[in-house]
């Protein structure tokens, strides 16, 4: 017998480092190590000090399961569920009581652990007898102790929460008893590893698809309710089960349910009249897949031009970013996506990669998230405060160190000496932080990258007047390859240096607020080609959108994948990502020299700077340089510049036909043309007279001439009419 296979057969439990983390078998050894680890007894001290949104970083056991298929905590994945219960009491300080009443008198239920729990209620684990339903096991410890444990009953997937060593108040040797499959209560028909066709429906688990099912229909059930509840998932499952009852064994959740009850369940489901896929069903399937054809109504209110989040990529999402887009509706998914993309990096500041043009580079990124009001744009901001808490979790820690140290300083003594600047590293600030204010928290990051949240653009043209924006735009430019930037004033009021500006941001607005801010004037400034635009869904008729929840252990996930990017030093090598962005780049670099298309020419080249970094986030969330971290850098660079193009194209057209006429440039090659267009014409009609020998590129350009001229004005989208003026 192999190492392996010793410690297999040794492993009475599971553990992960997190609610989400995968969850592998574990032996004594392990498990205790993992309980004395020092964080774990530091998290929870802070959690017993109030601080329970801390609960979700501690490490999880798995007390009624001792394997999972892929370590995948599940109820279909439960390979050695074990005939164990943990019993939950809520009502803190009576751990000692409920210690005495179980070990001074017999008990049917075979104690295994009482343990303390983070929060200082009461965990007891308990060896259940064969037969014996966990209700009825419940009633008993109520009887045995005089206290009553939580009414819900963990399934064989449920984790718990590890607490230090001395949280244990009892502990008995059998708990760490190697437990086989032989020896538990097991499903009739239970997967198996490889048994990868009969777990998943369309590529997604079923489990999963159970999982959301609950969220749309009340949570899971609760005592009184249970055998309601399953009948009626029954009925709903079988339709994406084929009828197939053995299919329906392995995959529904039972909940204490014997075999037998089970299989009465399913039997009860089957015998109804099939009536196709249910309404519930078909839109979890299609939130759970991104496919528009299963979201109805909702798809149909999108407006044409809303690129929706290719199912093939949505499927393959690493953990975090498919957690964010739970509750999203696919319309808004792609905008969601492009609103993290900020802040993901900035958790990734320690990154650096090599592009295509052999020039190194951190991961400075943009976004603004443009849309009508009311259109839903607050999809956007929840996804991001789920991702930011960790941040502002840490800032909170130093703000209150730097309101000490400002507090010391304004009541200090005239001849007191002042007390020493603690600089400390505040990231998260607003995006109307003065340029001082910002030099001063750059020059104390130590190397980290700033990130502000902005949830309305228009805030930014109040505040930044008098010339301040100019000064911003200078910033934000820089920011997008770390370059050099400051200030150097004479005076103690205002501060001074010179730093690499490390600052990424994500701003939400109307298309008002966003024309304020990009103008014709300075539409050739750069800012424009380095900002990842993304845009709302048209709102305009339709239908109020269906949102739904992230659970707990979404959150959880989400907080992992930010502790997975903090831990990335260094270069990391992407050739694989490289050859895909230069590929794609060659591909547009000729479609613009064929059509002469000078716009397109101006955004592919930061378009697909923008795709490699978003790629290089997806591939340091899965782990490795995986097909979907590629596909996701395509699919970004072509959103990016398309969107680009959408936002500033006419602009940044019109404005090169103006710096020509300056230059002198006379245009009157397409005079002629002009003359045989009538009074009110559009784009097809001027190609016609054209004969087909100009791309939709040159004859945008051609009317842009026009109207800079003062030949035509713009009725429309497609239609132009000529002006009085003599030509």
């Amino acid at each position: 017998m192999n190492n392996n296979s010793k410690k297999f057969d040794q492993a009475f439990t599971c553990v992960g480092n997190g609610h989400g983390a995968p969850c592998t078998p574990a032996t004594k050894e392990e498990w205790l190590k993992m309980r004395n680890e020092p964080r774990v007894a530091e998290l929870c001290q802070r959690i017993e000090n109030g601080e329970d949104e801390l609960k979700h970083q501690l490490p999880v056991w798995t007390p009624s399961c001792a394997e999972f298929a892929n370590n995948h905590r599940a109820i279909a994945d439960a390979l050695k569920p074990l005939p164990r219960l943990m019993m939950d009491f809520d009502e803190k300080g009576h751990t000692d009581e409920i210690v005495k009443a179980l070990t001074t008198q017999p008990s049917p239920l075979t104690v295994l652990l009482i343990e303390e729990s983070a929060r200082r209620g009461t965990h007891v684990l308990v060896e259940v007898p064969a037969g014996m339903e966990p209700q009825q096991a419940q009633q008993l410890m109520q009887q045995a102790t005089g206290f009553t444990p939580d009414a819900a009953v963990k399934d064989i997937s449920r984790c718990i929460y590890m607490v230090p060593d001395d949280h244990t108040r009892y502990i008995s040797e059998k708990l760490f008893e190697p437990t086989t499959l032989s020896e538990a209560p097991q499903p009739e028909a239970q997967p198996t590893t490889t048994d990868t066709e009969e777990k998943l429906f369309k590529g997604i688990a079923y489990s999963s698809i159970i999982k959301e099912w609950w969220k749309a229909n009340g949570g899971e059930p609760q005592e009184g309710e249970r055998n309601v509840k399953l009948h009626k998932l029954a009925v709903n499952l079988r339709a994406i089960c084929d009828n197939r009852k053995e299919l329906m064994m392995q995959v529904m959740p039972r909940f204490g349910l014997t075999d037998s009850e089970l299989k009465s369940i399913v039997d009860s489901a089957c015998k109804e009249e099939p009536k196709g896929i249910s309404r519930t069903m078909q839109e979890i399937i299609g939130q759970l897949t991104g496919l528009n054809d299963s979201v109805g109504d909702e798809a149909d209110n999108a407006s044409s031009t809303i690129t929706l989040l290719p199912s093939a990529i949505k499927r393959a999402l690493p953990p975090g970013l498919k957690e964010s887009l739970i509750g999203v509706p696919p319309a808004m998914q792609v905008p969601v996506l492009c609103s993290l993309m900020p802040l993901i990096a900035a958790y990734a500041d320690g990154v650096e990669v090599e592009y295509c043009d052999g020039e190194r580079q951190h991961l400075g990124l943009m976004t603004v998230v443009r849309g009508d009001q009311a259109s839903g744009k607050s999809v956007c901001k929840n996804a991001v405060k789920a991702w930011k808490q960790p941040m502002d979790e840490a800032d909170e820690q130093a703000r209150k160190i730097e309101d000490e140290w400002r507090a010391r300083h304004k009541s200090r003594k005239a001849n007191e000496k002042a007390p020493e600047d603690p600089k400390v590293v505040i990231r998260s600030v607003p995006i109307t932080i003065s340029n001082s204010t910002l030099l001063r928290r750059m020059k104390n990051a130590q190397g980290h990258t700033l990130y502000s949240f902005g949830e309305e653009m228009d805030t930014l043209t109040k505040t930044n007047g008098a010339g301040k924006w100019s000064e911003k735009y200078d910033i934000y430019r820089l920011a997008f390859d770390r370059g050099e930037w400051g200030q150097d004033y004479n005076s103690d009021q205002a501060e001074s240096g010179v730093v690499n500006v490390a600052y990424n941001f994500t701003v939400l607005g109307t298309d008002g607020a966003f024309k304020k801010i990009f103008k014709r004037d300075n539409i050739e400034n750069g800012l424009s080609s380095r900002t990842l635009i993304a845009r709302m869904p048209d709102s305009s008729f339709a239908k109020m959108p269906r949102y739904g929840k992230r659970s707990d252990e979404d959150i959880a996930t989400i907080h992992e994948a930010v502790t997975k990017l903090q831990s990335y030093v260094g270069f990391i090598d992407t050739p694989r990502l490289r050859k895909a962005i230069d590929k794609w780049e060659e591909e547009k670099r000729l479609e613009a020299s064929k059509s002469l298309d000078h716009v397109l020419d101006t955004y592919r080249r930061r378009a697909g700077v923008i795709g490699f970094r978003c790629g290089v986030l997806a591939m340091l969330l899965e782990g490795k340089e995986t097909k979907l971290a590629l596909n996701f850098a395509i699919f970004m660079a072509e959103y990016c510049l398309q969107e680009q193009i959408k936002a500033f194209g006419e602009m940044l057209e019109e404005q090169k036909v103006i710096n020509a006429k300056t230059e002198g440039q006379r245009y009157s090659a397409n005079h002629s043309v002009f003359d045989q267009l009538p009074p009110v014409f559009t784009i097809d009609e001027l190609a016609t007279l054209k004969r087909g020998f100009c791309s939709p590129a040159s004859l945008r350009k051609i009317i842009c001439i026009w109207r800079a001229d003062g030949w035509v004005e713009k009725i429309d989208k497609s239609h132009w009419r000529k002006t009085s003026r003599e030509v």
